[in-house]
């Protein structure tokens, strides 16, 4: 048999350990070659020298091997296993990711500087005021027409009788089927300003407020309390006048309460320093001034004096 060179049998080894491994069928002149040189090699040498070879041969495949023997062959599998686990991983993270952003995630539109329309999916509109956020899920518009309001905005809800259209803002929640109105929000003072259609604001604690057109539900600012403000314009003078329709108050201070009575009734109320922390739950709708005073009083347990604009309460 022709003598073979180191280099040459070492290449013509991992060649076919290349093939072994891929399952490439081994060809018969491949198969020729070996049966010779393995009767070339066991004429000249004992099983011993035989081993010494196989060893020799192996440790110079070693540099085409990731793990340094064959002995470390099924660890260098498993290794193979766990990167590619990790990239399918990864792909379908990062499919769920897209998935999520595409389908599922919120979206969110947020008025920089100046003022921002936004055109909902059902055609209504949306003017966001600065600084303003609104979130509308991926679902819109389904049954219930739903967005999320941060700061303040006007809306122009495209009618629907089957499905209502709801804002839900910080605190409070308004429903509507198709109208005008606009949401105000600073701090704890919460507002919504009614100028076509009907909605309905539900806030915790206090009766849900069907307003009407020209009509401003708010919270003064304190929480569990609600009003109704009615708006118009006198004819002779054309002068804007405001009248308080309602005023609702669930376990609020009475120091709260008077300052809410006085603001909107031009009035002065004086009362005991002792009871300024006491919580006041009642319903101030439809009453005279001098009636809710007088409400107010005996909610406390003391009397009443009147003098001028001036309310006094005492034991």
């Amino acid at each position: 048999m022709k003598s073979l060179k180191y280099k040459n049998a070492e290449a013509f080894v991992f060649r076919l350990w290349q093939r072994e491994v891929s399952g490439e069928t081994i060809s018969q002149k491949e198969t020729e070659v070996l049966e010779k040189w393995k009767a070339h090699v066991e004429n000249d040498l004992d099983k011993n020298h035989i081993k010494e070879s196989r060893e020799r041969i192996l440790f110079a495949l070693e540099p085409y091997f990731v793990e340094s023997t064959i002995v470390n062959h099924k660890i260098s599998f498993k290794k193979y296993i766990y990167q590619a686990a990790a990239v399918i991983i990864l792909l379908l993270s990062l499919g769920g990711i897209f998935t999520y952003q595409t389908f599922f995630k919120s979206d969110v539109y947020v008025a920089d500087l100046g003022n921002k329309k936004i055109h909902l999916a059902d055609g209504s509109l949306v003017n966001l005021f600065p600084g303003a956020e609104l979130t509308v899920e991926k679902s819109f518009p389904a049954d219930t027409r739903v967005v999320a309001l941060k700061g303040d905005a006007i809306f122009s809800v495209a009618k629907s009788k089957k499905h209502p259209f709801i804002v839900n803002a910080e605190g409070f929640s308004t429903k509507v089927l198709g109208t005008v109105f606009k949401i105000s929000q600073s701090g704890n003072d919460k507002a919504v300003d009614l100028y076509e259609g009907k909605v309905a604001v539900s806030s915790a604690g206090v009766p849900v407020f069907f307003l009407k057109p020209h009509q401003k539900w708010t919270n003064f600012g304190v929480p569990r309390t609600a009003a109704v403000i009615s708006f118009s314009t006198e004819k002779n003078s054309g002068k804007k006048v405001s009248a308080l329709l309602s005023l609702s108050f669930n376990d609020v201070s009475l120091k709260e309460v008077v300052e809410i009575l006085q603001k909107n009734h031009d009035i002065n109320i004086r009362y005991p320093k002792e009871v300024s922390d006491k919580k006041i739950t009642a319903d101030f709708t439809g009453g005279t001034t001098d009636e809710n005073i007088e409400a107010l009083a005996f909610i406390l347990g003391l009397e009443v004096e009147k003098d001028n604009r001036t309310y006094i309460l005492k034991k």
